[in-house]
């Protein structure tokens, strides 16, 4: 690790402003653990700065003409090695497609000092221990929350409940629960949630498993889960004989 070793993380800053180029040169000649090897005003630049530099770090705007921030990362998982991603972007809707990119963060404009701090030890901690995810699945999102966004692991998110365009994260429970409002629609998020974890029961909510304690038969052809907190909610036809086949029935 770069603070063990007192190596630093070569780092490679990209953004098509020249403004916000020049402020987070500032701000990383104030971490000890970045070096700033080279500056990009587009993605195709950076693709060749990543070849020439062989940079540890980036931190790279989202949204970009022609090659954006998506379409650089997009790139990079082809490279061997391949340098850590922080996306650094005003916009807070592409969180989840951020880290199916396996993007180490995602800080948002305009950056604060200790934000990027946090993502730089982030950085530090997947080179130390080689954290990277193969799984297929979510595992972790990032929710706007405030003036940031935050982690969540969906191992912790126990309901999904659609509201428009959005998403409702139910997190937590009793005194600890709250919730977070995602721009994702159901739809997508349950193509990318590990279908031995979480289960559809309605076109508005998705369930972690675990989560369920039974099947209730309501008569006429209405079945109901029955939840670990005695909650029920009704099961839409659609989605009936899939929960049915969960519980083995």
């Amino acid at each position: 690790m770069a603070e063990e070793s007192g190596e630093k993380l070569k780092t490679l800053i990209v953004d098509d402003e020249p403004l916000a180029v020049e402020r987070m040169q500032v701000i990383c000649s104030k971490i000890a653990e970045l070096q700033v090897v080279g500056t990009a005003s587009d993605g195709a630049q950076a693709l060749r700065l990543v070849d020439a530099l062989q940079p540890d770090l980036m931190l790279l705007d989202m949204t970009m003409p022609e090659v954006d921030g998506i379409a650089v990362a997009k790139s990079l998982s082809k490279k061997s090695p391949r340098p850590a991603v922080v996306f650094v972007t005003a916009h807070d809707n592409y969180a989840v497609e951020a880290f199916d990119l396996d993007a180490v963060d995602y800080v948002l404009k305009p950056v604060k000092a200790e934000r990027l701090e946090r993502a730089v030890a982030r950085a530090l901690a997947r080179r130390g221990d080689g954290e990277r995810s193969d799984s297929a699945w979510l595992e972790e999102l990032w929710i706007p929350h405030r003036s940031e966004l935050i982690r969540i692991a969906t191992s912790e998110v126990g309901r999904i409940d659609a509201e428009r365009d959005y998403v409702r994260l139910y997190v937590g429970e009793g005194e600890a629960a709250r919730t977070y409002l995602l721009l994702q629609t159901i739809a997508g998020l349950e193509k990318r949630l590990d279908p031995d974890k979480f289960i559809r029961i309605h076109r508005s909510t998705i369930l972690r498993k675990d989560r369920i304690t039974g099947l209730r038969h309501d008569g006429l052809g209405v079945w109901s889960v029955e939840l670990e907190d005695d909650e029920t909610l009704r099961i839409g036809r659609t989605y009936l004989p899939k929960v049915k086949a969960m519980a083995g029935r």
